[in-house]
């Protein structure tokens, strides 16, 4: 599917291993992330680990349908453990760039390489299929909303 650089869907979960709730709109702190998500509230599995990339994580919708043609392996975008799913934005171009998401703005960290964890919450191997397009982890630079199909301007 081609996409304008845009948000296809937004998910949060309340804490670790909760699983991601789809949601059409939510607001974004610096420093914080996004209100109601893991790390928001400090719920995350890596919530106490130093450094900075743990307010909002990214993933290509683009990288899930290759999952499934080059893998076999059928995602839906919750599953990612992702919260913002983008369409038609090279992410891995993204690191230490600013970017705004609708009237946000944010800056690329580092790469979101997958881990174990994934693989233990999802009960199957993806880890080695999402190696180097397992997304971004951003921080946010300003607060506000984003929404299921905000633009994305680099």
């Amino acid at each position: 599917m081609k996409f304008a650089p845009s948000v296809v869907s937004l998910q949060i979960a309340p804490d670790a291993k909760a699983g991601m709730v789809a949601v059409a709109e939510v607001r974004v702190v610096p420093g914080r992330g996004l209100e109601g998500d893991r790390y928001f509230l400090q719920t995350g599995t890596y919530s106490k680990t130093p450094g900075g990339g743990r307010e909002v994580t990214l993933i290509e919708f683009e990288a899930i349908e290759a999952l499934e043609r080059d893998y076999q392996i059928h995602l839906e975008a919750k599953d990612s453990r992702r919260n913002i799913v983008t369409g038609g934005v090279a992410l891995n171009h993204l690191v230490s760039r600013e970017f705004r998401v609708g009237s946000v703005s944010f800056r690329g960290i580092r790469l979101c390489e997958p881990c174990n964890h994934l693989d233990r919450l999802l009960g199957k191997r993806v880890s080695p299929a999402l190696y180097h397009r397992g997304g971004l982890r951003a921080d946010i630079l300003t607060e506000g909303v984003i929404r299921v199909g905000d633009r994305i301007e680099v």
